[in-house]
């Protein structure tokens, strides 16, 4: 079905509009379709009546009356009209219903039909207002929405930002927390190794030099160590701080600087006026009786840490306690040397036989006073040397070896051979000191007699060299340990001795070597002896000893007494 109409006027428009209208809704295009396709079309034919000339409305239904088809229309200009030539407008809407009898009525000027219209209009009118007011509704439910939406947002994004400040902060104190636990871990590992360092020694001055290399540069700049005299003279000899002076006093820890330190028990002084730009911690050396001096130390940059300030004084102390006990060992060291030194006997002079000893006390460790060696005549004529070793060391197997010294030459007097007379010091130290043990060998040189009388009790071996240079170690069974609880006789070993022999007696501290036992070393002394000739054995048998002593002390620790008797029968 096809309708058009000529328009050349607005009542020519309206009249097209209304039956436009009536159409639209004769074929069943929704109400608010029909309102968009009216409101469009009455756009148009404004702008057609503006431009002038006389313009056509067609309307043109595509499908069967029963069937849902599409409504076109098209504004077009009349050709020859005076209507400017532009493309034609149009419009397609769709048409669910079939169009009935009234559809294709003609609009009159019958006012009834106007006001028909005219109240149809309004009705879809009054329906697109209604859609809009839910569309309103709707928009401001939407708006009201998307509003708790962004607070809810805001929200959230305030709770993200707090909850990130409390992760940073958290992650903050764990840095710091782990970076407190190293320096902690860093200040223990630092004391327990310096501890280990100047307790490993025994040597006062090697402590005192040790100190100042352990704290330079990392805890301190520089380091003054002002060690009192020995009579417990505390007054400087040369100008020191006050603060240094007042803590030597005191016996507390003091800081001198323009500034107070807040450090952990220690009390703040002016600054030095030896130095004032220079901040001083003065620590004292504390022992159980009287501070050994005063430690003096500067911060190695503006000022120390408190936690670094607790390390120091600790290792202070503990320095102090190490000092304290080197010289307690020094002092007994040399209280024991000098009474091993007392005891040791001048060699006898014996035509015919040629005496040379040597005695080296321990440079480490308190392992001085259990070594000893002695000759001395019988009644006979017989002339006895011993060579003998205490267990233990200090000044009590110093006592000790005085006392068997003592015992042998006494048991000497009565006569006796070696083997009777290391018997009978077998049970002398056994009923003495039941916990104390100790080696000998004693051999005895009769004259006249070319056979050289020896007995052992658990020493290393004499070693024997005969005049054609060949060297012997007379390694006969030896008698156990003196001392020990077992009832023993220890018996007498002989071997030939020729004029131009010489028979060396030694302890174990010049042989023996922890890391080889003691055969090597034994092996070397025979080695050494061997290796000089007669005539120089003869001529200088003080010199020989000394040259032997210096190859097999060579790789010695040095933590054993050394002896050693060379006997040398002239030729």
């Amino acid at each position: 079905m096809t309708r058009s109409w000529q328009i050349t006027g607005v009542v020519d428009a309206a009249r097209a509009r209304i039956a436009t209208a009536r159409l639209a809704a004769a074929y069943g295009v929704p109400a608010l379709e029909r309102t968009r396709l009216t409101t469009a079309l009455s756009a148009q034919l404004r702008q057609c009546l503006t431009k002038g000339g006389t313009w056509r409305l067609t309307l043109d239904a595509t499908a069967a009356p029963a069937e849902e088809g599409l409504l076109h229309l098209v504004v077009s200009p009349v050709p020859g009209s005076g209507a400017a030539a532009q493309p034609s407008w149009r419009n397609t809407v769709r048409c669910p219903e079939a169009a009935g009898p009234a559809g294709g009525a003609t609009v009159a000027d019958d006012p009834a039909v106007l006001a028909e219209a005219l109240l149809g209009a309004d009705e879809d009118t009054a329906l697109v207002l209604e859609r809009l007011a839910q569309q309103e509704e709707l928009v401001a439910f939407h708006r009201e929405e998307l509003h708790q939406t962004n607070q809810g947002v805001l929200a959230l994004h305030a709770e993200l930002d707090a909850a990130g400040r409390a992760q940073r902060e958290a992650f903050a104190a764990e840095r710091r927390a782990r970076t407190e636990a190293e320096s902690a871990r860093r200040r223990l590992l630092f004391l327990a190794d310096a501890s280990a360092v100047l307790t490993a020694s025994l040597n006062h001055d090697e402590i005192v030099r040790r100190l100042p290399e352990l704290l330079v540069p990392e805890y301190a700049r520089d380091v003054d160590i002002w060690l009192f005299d020995g009579d417990g003279d505390r007054q400087p000899p040369a100008p020191h701080p006050a603060a240094a002076v007042l803590a030597a006093r005191t016996g507390r820890p003091q800081y001198a600087a323009d500034h107070p330190g807040g450090l952990p028990g220690v009390d703040d002084q002016p600054p030095s006026a030896l130095d004032p730009g220079r901040p001083l911690l003065c620590v004292p050396l504390p022992t159980r009786r009287a501070p050994l001096g005063v430690l003096t130390l500067s911060p190695p940059g503006d000022r120390w840490d408190p936690d670094d300030a607790v390390m120091l004084i600790e290792l202070t102390r503990r320095a102090s306690i190490a000092m304290d006990n080197a010289r307690r060992f020094e002092h007994n060291r040399d209280i024991a040397e000098t009474l091993q030194r007392a005891l040791l006997t001048d060699l006898p002079t014996t035509p015919g036989l040629s005496l040379a000893a040597r005695y080296l006390p321990a440079t480490h460790g308190l392992n001085i006073g259990g070594d000893w060696y002695d000759a001395f005549r019988q009644p006979d004529g017989s002339l006895i040397t011993v060579i003998g070793d205490v267990t233990g060391h200090g000044l009590h197997a110093a006592v000790m070896m005085s006392q068997l010294r003592t015992a042998l030459r006494a048991y000497a007097v009565d006569g006796g051979s070696p083997g009777q007379l290391l018997t009978r010091l077998h049970t002398f130290l056994h009923h003495l000191q039941p916990d104390l043990y100790a080696t000998a060998v004693i051999a005895r040189f009769r004259p006249g007699d070319p056979t050289l009388t020896w007995a052992a009790a658990g020493h290393p071996p004499p070693v024997l060299r005969t005049p054609d240079g060949r060297v012997h170690t007379l390694d006969a069974k030896p008698g156990a340990m003196l001392g020990i609880p077992l009832r023993q006789q220890i018996a007498d070993h002989t071997a030939p001795l020729a004029p131009g022999s010489t028979l060396a007696l030694y302890t174990d501290g010049l042989v023996e070597r922890r890391a080889q036992g003691i055969d090597p070393g034994i092996e070397r002394l025979a080695a050494a002896l061997g290796s000089f000739r007669s005539a120089e054995l003869e001529r200088d048998l003080e010199g020989s000893a000394d040259r032997i002593l210096t190859p097999l002390l060579s790789d010695s620790e040095r933590d054993d007494d050394v002896c050693l008797l060379l006997c040398h029968l002239a030729a």
